[in-house]
């Protein structure tokens, strides 16, 4: 299957859905009219892009990216990473464990021939499971492959700090004793958005940010 790079096929009926059931969620959707979640259709470049957004401001990630492109004019791929000296990494803005990262999921990829459709008889658990085992990929890098790469409508990644702030930003919630009361009410409060959590979480996302998220 050939991954899009324009809006899921769902995202309208999911709109329609969200803006029904939850009055906030509306007034996001229809604040950004006309926006939506844009896939790649490349999964390695998926993963490397969320390794070089992990801990770093959207800012910063995108200039470490814009670096990294500029090196591998024919496309950031899993044969190209694998070309890259250390120092080439560095003149891009890695650290050396993003470095180690980055190389052992092209590896892993490599390896197992990942290419096109190979997720597609998987489901989400089966994904995260495959993406885990590589060194560096945890479940918040798994869960960004999930929605911008196969492009899933029911993601909802209790441990992201931007979902966290936008949440706390545009509904009222009590404080949290501890970050572990603090994620199960997360995931509490997400059951209200299925089966589309990946939607509700895209328009939360933009509530926060001055462009799209994209990995």
């Amino acid at each position: 299957m050939t991954i899009s790079h324009t809006h899921p096929p769902y995202w309208d009926a999911a709109c329609q859905h969200l803006s029904a059931a939850d009055p906030v969620m509306a007034r996001m959707i229809d604040t950004y009219e006309g926006e939506s979640l844009q896939g790649k259709g490349d999964g390695f470049f998926t993963l490397a892009r969320a390794i070089v957004g992990q801990q770093v401001s959207v800012r910063s990630a995108d200039a470490i990216w814009y670096r990294l492109e500029a090196k591998l004019p024919k496309g950031v791929t899993a044969e190209a990473i694998l070309q890259l000296t250390e120092d080439d990494f560095r003149d891009c803005g890695f650290s050396r464990q993003k470095i180690a990262y980055v190389r052992n999921i092209a590896e892993h990829f490599t390896q197992h021939g990942v290419g096109p459709g190979f997720f597609d008889p998987m489901d989400d658990l089966a994904v995260t499971e495959f993406l885990v085992a590589i060194k560096g990929v945890g479940r918040w890098t798994a869960e960004m492959f999930l929605i911008f790469h196969l492009m899933r409508p029911d993601v909802w990644p209790v441990d992201d700090i931007g979902l966290q702030k936008a949440i706390l930003k545009e509904y009222t919630l009590s404080e949290f004793a501890t970050k572990k009361e603090m994620l199960a009410e997360m995931q509490n409060f997400g059951e209200r958005f299925r089966p589309w959590r990946s939607v509700a979480l895209w328009y939360l996302w933009r509530s926060i940010d001055p462009v799209p998220v994209a990995y």
